[in-house]
């Protein structure tokens, strides 16, 4: 189950709600396109909350999204979980209060979800069930890779991004631009960057004189995270056509741990998220 600790969880659930909500009622009114929902990291349908002051339970977003019925409901629901135990959690969260719904759990890597989905889009009409997607990529940190966000470029989706720029990107470099291979490689493969790419855009580099004669120093620039939520921002604006301003989602200590971020490729869609975005934002 996810476990989470700050109020900004439950505030992106809200968020995605009200624009799944906006972007059905645009829906009903083309009663002929039909819809998907997809979620790449759908956990329980539960929100854990466990600390030495209480243990809470809500209701997570794929249940939330699920449960729309006013305007219409989405015509298919494809959940993806790796979780073994989270899937059968999901099962009696989502599949089993609506047997009527077309709700598909598969127990698999949201990656490789994410480009089989991008690919049956990309099929002619005739061949393809649906029309449009609602995505909501939530990862629980940067499992997340960006060949597969690059997969939805020419399809008809939306698409909410969690981007784990504090928890992640913040973490894995180094003050001292001294990052061990594995994380390298993890960033390279979050960012769709090379190693080099990534100190480039991180790091300044100085030449400081010592005892032993000049040597070159490196240090990481400021404001990590926001930096990595405009780099992130900016890379998707090769994907799609319209992309919103990156959401800073911070902690209790008002540290930023991700950054939401909206994308589509229809500027009405734009304007519904920013407003909500706006809202949130207050």
């Amino acid at each position: 189950m996810k476990q989470f600790g700050g109020d900004w969880t439950k505030v992106k659930i809200e968020m995605l709600v009200e624009y799944a909500q906006a972007y059905l009622t645009i829906m009903k009114k083309h009663h002929y396109w039909r819809t998907l929902y997809f979620d790449g990291f759908a956990g329980s349908g539960l929100i854990i909350k466990d600390s030495q002051e209480h243990f809470d339970v809500s209701i997570g977003a794929a249940r939330r999204i699920v449960e729309i019925e006013n305007p219409k409901s989405f015509d298919a629901y494809y959940f993806v979980e790796k979780n073994q135990k989270n899937c059968e959690m999901l099962e009696e969260t989502t599949k089993k209060p609506y047997p009527n719904k077309s709700i598909f759990i598969v127990n698999d890597d949201c990656n490789k979800k994410l480009k089989s989905m991008a690919e049956y889009m990309k099929k002619p009409k005739g061949e393809r069930d649906y029309d449009k997607v609602l995505a909501y990529i939530d990862p629980y940190g940067m499992q997340l890779e960006w060949s597969s966000v690059e997969a939805l470029k020419g399809i008809g989706a939306d698409a909410w991004i969690l981007i784990p720029t504090g928890m992640g990107v913040n973490r894995l470099l180094k003050n001292n631009g001294e990052i061990n291979e594995t994380w390298l490689k993890r960033l390279e493969i979050f960012l769709g960057m090379s190693g080099h790419e990534i100190n480039q855009h991180f790091y300044n580099e100085e030449t400081v004189l010592t005892l032993f004669g000049e040597e070159k120093k490196k240090s990481k620039t400021e404001k990590t995270a926001d930096k990595a939520s405009e780099l992130y921002k900016n890379r998707l604006k090769e994907i799609f056509k319209f992309v919103s301003e990156p959401m800073a989602l911070k902690n209790d200590r008002n540290s930023t741990m991700y950054h939401l971020i909206f994308v589509s490729n229809n500027a009405a869609a734009l304007n519904i998220a920013t407003d909500i975005i706006n809202k949130y934002s207050n």
